[in-house]
């Protein structure tokens, strides 16, 4: 992934993106942002293309739930949260929905994957299900109980890592009876 503000570095002038775009050497994948043609993406191409974009955006919620394979829901919005404060990222493609969050609410749980040769950040699991309790109203109850039952079923989280999120989401009032039926 290549945007225009990285040819300034090495001193190159932005008009080659042009160039190169008309004569086949470079794809333009969205506003801003391009790559080799040969290039095959992966499934998680909007992902790559927001994280180029905006790079302290965390992908939660239904987002990462989809990244950790633990829904069966398919998002029609990219999920991402960002320090409290920010605006929404003009981005044309693919449409984002954006939680705030100040603090550890923000910054802790945060894992870095690389994909496409670009670094991802994403919510683990643990702090994704505690977010999902956090914001039920806007995805659903039962989209956080699937989330909890599947991650649980499935090994990814342990319950000392989801009441510790809990703790730093604030739901540990409204988690403690579903974690205490997992014991």
């Amino acid at each position: 992934m290549l945007r225009p503000s990285d040819l300034d570095a090495v001193e190159v002038p932005r008009v080659v993106l042009t160039r190169m775009t008309a004569a086949g050497r470079l794809e333009k994948v969205g506003r801003g942002l391009y790559r080799l043609p040969e290039q095959i993406g992966s499934e998680h191409n909007s992902l790559v293309a927001i994280s180029v974009k905006v790079p302290q955006a965390v992908f939660c919620l239904l987002t990462a739930l989809q990244f950790h394979e633990l829904t069966t829901q398919l998002p029609r919005d990219v999920w991402i949260a960002m320090p409290r404060g920010s605006h929404v990222p003009k981005i044309d493609y693919p449409p984002v929905r954006m939680v705030q969050s100040s603090g550890d609410a923000y910054s802790a749980g945060i894992e870095l994957k690389e994909l496409d040769q670009v670094e991802l950040r994403v919510y683990g699991v643990a702090k994704t299900v505690a977010d999902c309790f956090k914001h039920r109203n806007k995805i659903g109850p039962d989209v956080a109980l699937e989330a909890l039952r599947d991650a649980w079923t499935q090994k990814k989280a342990t319950v000392d890592e989801l009441w510790h999120y809990a703790q730093i989401c604030r739901v540990e009032k409204v988690m403690r009876p579903y974690l205490e039926t997992l014991e």
